[in-house]
């Protein structure tokens, strides 16, 4: 069956709903108040999943309302944007605001990365995403993670570039700091910055989201339900393949372990009360924290995708927001493994451009 008759079916069996729409940046970008994280569609959480399932997971996503699709060029690397893009010939690319990242270069085979800002890389980063995707432009291009080697202003300003080609419509970042956000946003506006928040990880309240509002930028949270910890509670580490990363994440190891499975009992409880899941509840608190947030929960199953598309519906309270930040307070252990931290927004800042010379 097509997409578009698929599309009249669900329409007819009642399955279609209207997804709100917010508003990211100062740009004019508009998308689905939840969008659809791609990556573990390719085989960065363990085994590659086959092609045809993952299109239909991607094109019943846009049947059932969520217009905002995110992938990387790192992701498989490359398979990922394959399959978005071939999820997206035809009529259902016009649907969709599609999302990409670039920045972390594939060297030795594929088993080894670098971090690469230098704007002759960001040129030809964007023309492979292009024909890897399928596509002629794409509406919103992330640094995926920041060169701390390279002034951000020489990144950006190769992406302004790309806008004014009419490669790319707007411009993102992914696990940038405070004052890189700022002096990027000085170049060129940033319409969007991709961070890690949820009730798991909540380390860029103090200073990234404060940073972001105060320029008028949307906040896009990936890993919104924790890795999938909110979805299937402590079992979730059972189903880790032996190669996936998750494995390395202190939240997942030992006695922090033990400990946030109380963290997820008290959620689960809450759910419960609510009438939710506890999935639905962890986006749904993201979602009450503003309309300039859009988290983008990953699945890559169709009954997944429609609990996560319930939770725009699931309404808090005040107080329930604060029973949920007591109760997320106490999660224990660090985001990523010491090797790993190293490339996040703590970590993110760059040479001045007046004192920066090439190699």
């Amino acid at each position: 069956m097509r997409v578009s008759e698929r599309g009249k079916e669900r329409e007819r069996m009642g399955e279609v709903v209207v997804v709100p729409r917010r508003k990211l940046g100062s740009q004019g970008l508009e998308v689905s108040a939840i969008g659809l994280g791609c990556m573990g569609m390719s085989p960065l959480h363990g085994s590659p999943k086959p092609t045809e399932p993952m299109i239909e997971v991607i094109q019943t996503a846009v049947e059932l309302g969520i217009t905002f699709l995110d992938t990387s060029d790192l992701y498989g690397p490359h398979t990922n944007s394959n399959i978005v893009g071939k999820a997206l010939e035809g009529e259902v690319r016009h649907k969709v605001q599609l999302a990409t990242k670039f920045g972390i270069k594939s060297l030795s085979g594929d088993t080894q990365t670098e971090v690469c800002g230098d704007p002759a890389y960001v040129k030809e980063a964007c023309n492979a995403c292009l024909k890897q995707l399928g596509v002629s432009c794409i509406d919103l291009f992330y640094v995926h993670r920041i060169d701390t080697k390279i002034p951000i202003e020489l990144t950006v300003g190769a992406l302004k570039e790309l806008v004014e080609e009419g490669k790319i419509k707007y411009i993102g970042l992914s696990e940038a700091s405070p004052e890189t956000i700022k002096r990027a946003h000085a170049v060129y506006p940033i319409t969007a910055v991709q961070l890690e928040w949820s009730l798991w990880t909540r380390d860029a309240e103090d200073e990234v989201i404060p940073t972001c509002r105060e320029l008028g930028i949307g906040i896009v949270p990936f890993s919104p339900l924790g890795k999938g910890f909110f979805s299937k509670g402590p079992k979730v580490v059972e189903n880790f393949a032996s190669n996936d990363f998750r494995r390395s994440i202190p939240k997942f190891q030992g006695e922090n372990l033990e400990h946030n499975k109380i963290v997820y009992e008290r959620v689960n409880e809450i759910a419960r009360k609510k009438g939710c899941t506890a999935s639905q509840l962890a986006l749904a608190w993201l979602l009450h924290q503003g309309d300039d947030v859009c988290p983008i929960p990953g699945t890559t199953k169709i009954e997944n995708l429609k609990q996560n598309i319930g939770s725009v519906f699931v309404k808090l309270t005040t107080e329930d927001m604060s029973e949920l930040e007591l109760i997320a307070a106490v999660v224990k252990g660090d985001r990523y493994s010491p090797a790993v931290m190293q490339d996040t927004w703590k970590y993110a800042n760059t040479p001045p451009l007046t004192s920066w010379k090439a190699a």
